[in-house]
């Protein structure tokens, strides 16, 4: 077995001694190794190895991940969204593939209407801005309560080189906006997770990715549909869109809020799972 196979075999078995599947170690070492060492799964195959500094941080992250289940992503700094390196940290939810849905179908509406100003409520790290905007030629402003998640939103734009494209603001959903802004989609990745299922959730979850980008204080967690929907028509253009993404279950209850605001031409997505993941609405 050659030094290449050894390496991974030992870190494996320090995850799966701690009751992670075989899949989720392979996947979290490639990835590891690539953001720690600089070096791809390919690179490997070829017979690239790790400088044995980064062999023996390499095995402590290890350790420290599987001991404590805190987030690879986290531990690391960063977290690849569709084929896209974002920095992430303890603020920030980390970006999830169901999510990427949520751009593709934003993406798609902006370009089918040559729309040019797209606002990103609750933007994290700013993955859906910064994808949007690097997708299609409109400018997308992505605004957030937390100054935290804003300061990783602006490195993450900056690296893609998006600095006129993707911009950030503090706002509490539309408290900074002004009322001459206007938009011509908001897209939103919400809190809707209900209080009474943390329990249920992964340690991962529950414990380390920010309480306030997951959960809502009702217990449908429809809050924040219901206060988006509420106002956007006081700064969404004229048949502008809204896009969201939802928790499974509750894609009929978002519908109910559009149709309860006036907006027509719903439509609703399902994901690789069959989960309804993402609606879309058009102002009315």
């Amino acid at each position: 077995m050659n030094n290449k196979n050894l390496l991974k075999k030992d870190l494996i078995e320090i995850y799966r001694n701690n009751g992670f599947s075989y899949e989720e170690a392979n996947t979290e070492i490639d990835f590891a190794i690539e953001i720690m060492c600089g070096i791809s799964a390919k690179d490997m195959i070829m017979g690239i190895m790790p400088d044995p500094k980064d062999i023996e941080k390499l095995k402590k992250l290890v350790e420290i991940r599987t001991s404590t289940r805190q987030p690879i992503a986290q531990l690391l700094g960063y977290t690849f969204f569709m084929g896209q390196k974002f920095e992430v940290n303890e603020n920030t939810l980390i970006p999830r593939p169901e999510t990427e849905l949520l751009v593709r179908k934003t993406v798609e509406t902006v370009k089918e209407n040559d729309f040019t100003q797209v606002l990103d409520i609750g933007t994290g790290c700013g993955c859906i801005a910064c994808m949007t905007a690097k997708l299609t030629k409109a400018q997308v402003l992505g605004v957030d309560i937390s100054n935290e998640c804003l300061k990783i939103s602006l490195n993450n734009a900056m690296h893609l080189d998006l600095m006129n494209k993707a911009l950030f603001r503090k706002s509490d959903i539309y408290s900074q906006i002004r009322p001459e802004e206007k938009y011509d989609v908001i897209v939103s990745n919400p809190p809707y997770i209900p209080p009474q299922e943390r329990e249920h959730l992964q340690t991962e979850v529950r414990f380390f990715e920010p309480a306030t980008a997951l959960f809502t204080k009702d217990d449908l967690g429809l809050e924040f549909y219901e206060k988006i929907v509420s106002k956007a028509p006081e700064y969404l253009n004229k048949n502008g869109f809204i896009l969201f993404e939802t928790g499974i279950n509750q894609s009929e209850h978002v519908k109910k809020i559009f149709e309860k605001n006036n907006f027509k031409n719903i439509e609703i997505f399902k994901d690789v799972s069959g989960i309804e993941r993402v609606i879309k609405a058009q102002l009315g």
